[in-house]
Parts: C-alpha cells; structure tokens; sequence
C-alpha cells in the first residue's frame, strides 16, 4: 500500500529573475510556496507534535500493512559512532535480527571516508553503498541512498549521534504510519554543547532561523529545521527532490511545505541529541548553503 498523501498543488521546479544581477541571469528554484509567494499557515505550536515514546516498534511493525521501510545514513569519516548507530537499529527494528520487523533494510551510504566507516558500518549489519559523488556533500549523498533504496517510507538519520537508540527511528516512522497525509516528519530535540545542556546547533539558531523568520514565518513553529533526523513517504522524496550539500534539510522543508502544505509536517520529540560539535570556521559553508537556498526558494519582489 503506498502513502496517499497529494500535493496541494501542481506548482513544480520555476525559473525566476534574480535581483542585483543581469536582467536575463536566472537560476532553477525548488517548489514555489504559492502563487502569491505565501504558505498556508502555520498549524498552532503543539499541532502536529509527538512525543518518541508514543510509538511501540512491535506495534508500528504490525500497521505498517505492506509498505516496507528503508533507513539511510549518510557518513563520512563516522568510524567512531557509525556503527552503534547501525546496530542499534539492526538489533531492535529488523525481523532478520530479531527485532521488531518495522525496518526491511539499513543502508548506509559512504561519502567518501577515508577511515573505517564502510567497514564498520558493513560490519554492524548495514548494507553500504558509495555516494555517487564521494565528497560531493550530505544532498548528494542522501540522493545515492535514494536510489539505492526501494523503501516506501524513508527515514534518514545522522551517523554521528554518541546517545542513539530506535527510538531515533521509530519516533520519525510513527506519525507516517498513523497517518497517511503526512508528507515530512522532523526531528527535534534538545543539543548540549560544551557540556551546557543546550546550546548546539548554532547554524540552526544563527542562520535558518533567522531566515525562516524572515522569508518563511509559516514555517517559524519548526523546532529543528536542519534535523538530520527525518523521515518522507519516497514520492514525496521524489517529487520535491534533494539538493545539495548542507542546503539539503532546509530546501526540503521549504519544498514540501510549498507543494503539499504546512499542516502535512510533522515533528517527534526525540529527546537529547549528542554528536560531536564542529569548530566554529567549519560552520560558515553550512551557513553559506542554507543561505543560498533559502534565497532561492524565497518569494521573488521586485522595487517598483
């Protein structure tokens, strides 16, 4: 049985005139939010929010019906973390391990490592395939774990997460199962950074934040737009795309809510988040790649 969500509309991949530069420079935009340039409204804060422990995997194994399931981690360089990550949901969601028989595989997709990250992952019970273009970033790389997938519903979580459990994964897979005109879940959660029990995710609170406040406030009550931790129905994943590098997450939140609504995204309370925290001069080229999605994707004014 496939996902039934629909788009709300038809409006697919424009081209638009870009401000500040030559009269006939244009570039390809993801889904425009609408005709007008707005969004439906936002649902109200706690609408469309779950907590992770509301869904049993035994349970969500046994609704699932005939969909099947792929979960895909994108990895470069995870030696460290990759394969408790793996094994986790290999041991606790795969009917071959024992499990609850909610996910059918794990793939994890190898961007170019250049330590033991496919080996381990091989080895916690992952199947491991090679980006398409190592090195290319995590869109890139999410794109090859697509097509290297036949999953109907498609969950992606990060490799580098040091407190991971299934409920990382059964927490993203639940709302999809329940409910059938959802097209995105997200992950949120709390990110201790330096020992501080919050403060992670500075991209997040310093660059799309701001940006969804400005350009997107129907998406203002998304907790973590950057999540790694999401999960789509794979027509929604196909229909909306993937783009590249960190832009990834955020033009994907945008797309969906541009072509199927606001009110089909869902969030999971997954509790703590702890992966390693990146120095500070690594950030910028995140920021960069978010901005320049957003722009993109923002709706398009023009001076009188």
């Amino acid at each position: 049985m496939q996902p039934s969500v629909e788009p709300t509309s038809s409006v697919g991949p424009a081209r638009r005139q870009v401000l500040g530069g030559p009269s006939d420079r244009a570039v390809t935009v993801g889904a425009r939010v609408s005709d007008d340039g707005t969004m439906p409204i936002a649902s109200p804060s706690g609408e469309g929010r779950y907590p992770h422990a509301r869904f049993d995997p035994d349970v969500l194994a046994r609704s699932k019906g005939e969909r099947t399931v792929s979960v895909c981690i994108p990895a470069r360089n995870e030696a460290a973390t990759v394969g408790t990550v793996v094994a986790s949901i290999v041991s606790a969601l795969t009917a071959a391990s024992g499990g609850a028989g909610l996910v059918d595989e794990v793939v994890v997709v190898d961007d170019g490592s250049v330590d033991r990250t496919a080996e381990v992952a091989r080895h916690a019970g992952a199947r491991v395939v090679t980006s398409d273009a190592p090195h290319g970033g995590k869109g890139q790389a999410m794109r090859s774990a697509l097509a290297a997938t036949d999953g109907d519903l498609v969950a992606f979580v990060d490799a580098d997460v040091t407190n991971f459990g299934p409920h990382f994964v059964t927490g993203l897979l639940g709302p999809l199962i329940e409910d059938d005109s959802l097209a995105l879940v997200k992950g949120y959660y709390r990110r201790p950074l330096q020992g501080a029990p919050d403060g992670g995710g500075r991209v997040t609170e310093l660059m799309a934040k701001p940006v969804i406040d400005l350009l997107f406030p129907a998406l203002g009550t998304i907790e973590q737009p950057l999540a790694g931790e999401t999960a789509a129905p794979r027509t929604v994943l196909e229909k909306c795309g993937l783009a590249d590098g960190y832009a990834v997450e955020l033009a994907l939140l945008i797309d969906v809510a541009g072509l199927y609504g606001v009110s089909s995204i869902a969030q999971v309370d997954l509790g703590v988040r702890i992966h390693r925290n990146r120095p500070l001069a690594e950030l910028r080229p995140q920021a960069t790649d978010i901005l320049r999605a957003a722009l993109a994707r923002a709706p398009l004014v023009t001076p009188d």
